[in-house]
């Protein structure tokens, strides 16, 4: 109770830069667009794993997507937002290895830039080379059935999603037949946040499908401006 009748005799603006001080420094963003039915793709779901295992500053998240889904094996993961985000990644980069197409494996970096998934010397290139974040704060807490979500001015678009740690699956068919293949930090659901700033900064929002939610903000570029997981 003595903490909450010292922030009701705060400014606003100092309540808000108390809450964000809480907040980590944002990581750099990696997303791997991949399928269980594309065999170009284990060797960057193996990169994936390994970003996890060994850059704790590196947020990376693996989107599976629908369009391989017809060739013999439906991935168990595919998302139709995950083939709609990759799309409009599509769209906006103009810079990468194939600028304006679709593809698998493709890992975008801090929403501005791809590499293919598969080539280790790129995408650590290009997470060498990321762009700092903008500074928007950002902070966000996981609870059983919700999330709290505080997003400070700046952003264009807000996501959340929900993610599992890791799964392995036996492809009994199409390209990655016979095979047994691990995957992390595998995308189960992605919606969109309204950005609620300045009188109602701080929004409580129900969690989809995921064991462990992030938070991505995004400029209308698509560039990540802040990023939060728990």
């Amino acid at each position: 109770m003595q903490r909450r009748l010292l922030l009701a005799g705060l400014p606003a603006a100092a309540i808000w830069r108390s809450r964000a001080a809480r907040a980590r420094p944002h990581p750099v963003v990696a997303e791997l667009f991949t399928s269980q039915s594309c065999n170009s793709c284990p060797p960057a779901d193996a990169l994936l794993l390994e970003l996890i295992r060994d850059q704790p500053d590196v947020l990376a998240l693996s989107f599976h997507v629908t369009y391989w889904d017809r060739l013999g094996w439906k991935d168990r993961f595919s998302l139709r937002a995950a083939t709609e985000r990759q799309r409009r990644y599509a769209a906006q980069l103009r810079e990468g290895r194939y600028p304006g197409q679709v593809y698998t494996p493709q890992m975008v970096i801090q929403g501005q830039r791809d590499a293919v998934g598969s080539d280790r010397a790129a995408v650590l290139a290009e997470l060498r080379a990321a762009p700092a974040a903008a500074g928007v704060a950002l902070v966000l807490e996981a609870h059983a059935s919700e999330a709290v979500v505080e997003i400070g001015p700046g952003g264009a678009t807000a996501w959340l999603i929900g993610f599992d740690a890791r799964h392995e699956t036996e492809i009994r068919a199409g390209e990655n037949g016979g095979r047994r293949l691990a995957y992390g930090h595998v995308v189960r659901s992605l919606t969109s946040l309204p950005l609620q700033l300045g009188a109602r900064p701080r929004q409580a929002v129900p969690r989809g499908a995921g064991e462990r939610v992030a938070v991505l903000v995004q400029g209308a570029d698509g560039a990540i401006l802040a990023a939060a997981s728990a």
